[in-house]
């Protein structure tokens, strides 16, 4: 009995072969984005560049969050892969404008390697240019203690940090391909994710540690922890909640008469376009504003001056931007990802229809009305998940900056990686089932 209970068992564990080395796959990954966040491009200062970080506000606190401090190590992660997003979004743009790459779309696969290439190469171009731009403010920078951040600033640190930064940002990229393809969930989403993650412990211990210390209230604290509970709740909530369209297939039975018609759902996600919105306007704004940083203390440029101000989080100025690039951006990227007149036709094939619509183009746009109330309310909601929780930081003087971003982008992945970690494990009892099935029939 136990024998066959462990040959039993032996044999589930072996179905989860795969499930197992993709897991294992993504940690060693994850190991070695880690280790990489501490290799620093050479002739920077160490102490002078985490002073400058650590004085530089919020702005750079959350840039340096989302390197997983990679930022104030000024190591070659520090661009993280902020510039293949900006790359990846703008090419995805240019292919619903330009004709040329409106067919690639439509060519396949051969299509989308093209276009995943075109990506690349923007992906180059953007991380150089941010890499140039940061190397030759950085020369012109000192800590609050008056040390140079560069010990000898010229065009061989320049050259070393454009190589460094690049290589960099295209070791990350191809580093997330390869999480997407052989292990669990988004590969980029996940080194964001655990960029965010890597620095919460030790600011959680700081954060204790304060409230051992009387200097911060024990009130306020559990007042924070509260209000992270709620919107994970929240957005758990929201990220799971789906409207349903009732659909009607026909059913066919013998001698050519119509049986009864079997009833079906159309699910339509609230917020189809996931964490990208807020991802991609973080990133829009992280660059102005850090560029703004650096060459507005070196020149003692009022417009500057005030541009880094205006664009910190937690100003009205930065909000108002951030909450109509996620609004912009996420009707953008859900007419890209979900194609109405593509989901008629398939549902006009397949011979369903919805009750009162006629098939075709009147169903097109029925859906296509839905989705447009459902992004304008998931747009919503993304904006008050993201700002909400900074506005309450900024208002009780948070020792760490864990904003609603990065709280939603942490929910949303962990939420995906278990979604993905589900459907291993259903695929492995499906493909259990058939063949105890073919065996029963041999």
């Amino acid at each position: 009995m136990a024998g066959a209970q462990g040959k039993k068992l032996g044999g589930s564990l072996g179905k989860l072969t795969e499930l197992r080395q993709r897991i294992l796959f993504l940690i060693g990954a994850l190991i070695v984005f880690r280790l990489g966040s501490f290799i620093p491009v050479p002739g920077v200062n160490p102490d002078a560049m985490t002073s400058l970080v650590e004085g530089g506000g919020g702005l750079l606190n959350m840039v340096n969050m989302f390197s997983g401090g990679s930022l104030s190590r000024f190591s070659v992660f520090a661009l993280g892969v902020v510039p293949y997003i900006s790359a990846s979004i703008v090419v995805q743009m240019m292919g619903s404008v330009v004709p040329s790459l409106m067919a690639l779309r439509k060519e396949g696969e051969s299509g989308r390697r093209k276009m995943t290439m075109y990506t690349r190469f923007g992906t180059v171009a953007l991380a150089a240019f941010q890499a140039f731009g940061i190397a030759v403010a950085l020369q012109k920078q000192t800590a609050l203690g008056g040390a140079p951040v560069v010990y000898m600033p010229g065009p061989g640190f320049i050259m070393a940090s454009v190589v460094g930064l690049t290589a960099g940002t295209m070791f990350l990229m191809w580093l997330g391909e390869q999480i997407t393809e052989r292990g669990i969930g988004n590969g980029i989403s996940m080194l964001i994710f655990a960029g965010i993650v890597a620095g919460l412990p030790g600011a959680i211990a700081h954060t204790l540690t304060m409230a051992n210390n009387g200097e911060l209230s024990v009130l306020k604290l559990l007042m924070v922890t509260a209000a992270i509970l709620a919107v994970t709740a929240f957005v758990v909530f929201m990220e799971r909640a789906q409207r349903r369209i009732t659909v009607n297939y026909a059913k066919q039975g013998g001698q050519r008469q119509f049986q009864q018609r079997q009833v079906s759902h159309l699910p339509l996600k609230i917020n189809m376009a996931g964490v990208i919105p807020p991802i991609f306007a973080t990133s829009l704004l992280l660059f102005p504003a850090t560029a703004a940083t650096w060459f507005g203390s070196a020149n003692q440029s009022r417009w500057l001056q005030w541009l880094t101000t205006a664009l910190s989080p937690g100003e009205p100025v930065h909000d108002i931007v951030f909450a109509v690039l996620v609004i912009g951006f996420a009707f953008f990227y859900t007419a890209i990802v979900f194609n109405s007149q593509e989901t008629a036709d398939n549902l006009k094939r397949s011979g369903a229809l919805i009750p009162g619509i006629r098939p075709g183009r009147s169903t097109a746009d029925y859906i296509d009305g839905v989705m447009t109330r459902l992004t304008g309310v998931g747009a919503l909601y993304i904006v008050l998940v993201c700002l909400v929780p900074t506005f309450m930081q900024n208002a009780w003087h948070v020792p760490f900056y864990f904003g609603g971003t990065s709280l939603l982008i942490v929910v949303v992945v962990v939420m995906d990686f278990i979604a993905q970690v589900q459907a291993h494990l259903m695929s492995h009892q499906y493909e259990s089932l058939l063949k105890k099935s073919n065996l029963r029939r041999s």
